[in-house]
């Protein structure tokens, strides 16, 4: 029991730690971009169309990269939250109406598979990132799916969701 609470104790002492050091990161993304910004003003004022044109990729990659760090932090945020609450996420009696399908971003889906029932209506309670007004969260079998509801088409999947 001692050991137990020890490593408790450790492992929540870990945790803000390892948050404070990715939201460093986003904060260094940020400021990546707006440097990268500065630069491509500088040179609209002063350079070529070539530096212009090396410039507007810069700032474009640093935006690039500081939407993927933000994605990995959310990802990386529910899994936490997930490991913490493990009542939370389990599976339950559930059950859907259809065989398992391993699903990939791209992939268009029927209706079926996004209907009221499978849809996730408090996203917030599992610490998931907010969809668009058009998309949702939608659960398949163990998997979420975030759903592009007027296409049908997957933009995210998340497996093994739920334990």
């Amino acid at each position: 029991m001692r050991k137990l609470v020890l490593t408790m104790a450790m492992a929540a002492s870990a945790l803000p730690g390892m948050a404070m050091a990715q939201n460093g990161e986003l904060r260094r993304d940020r400021q990546d971009v707006r440097h990268e910004q500065r630069e491509l003003r500088d040179a609209r004022m002063n350079g070529d169309r070539r530096d212009v044109r090396d410039e507007r990729h810069d700032v474009r990659d640093a935006r690039q990269e500081l939407r993927e760090d933000r994605r990995d932090f959310r990802r990386d945020e529910w899994r936490d939250y997930r490991n913490t609450n493990r009542a939370l996420f389990g599976r339950g009696n559930w059950n859907a109406s259809f065989r398992y399908n391993a699903f990939r971003p791209g992939v268009r889906i029927g209706v079926a598979y996004y209907g009221p029932r499978y849809v996730i209506a408090d996203p917030w309670r599992y610490h998931l990132a907010r969809p668009a007004y058009y998309q949702r969260w939608v659960r398949h079998y163990n998997d979420l799916l975030l759903v592009d509801v007027r296409r049908g088409v997957v933009v995210d999947v998340i497996r093994n969701f739920y334990w």
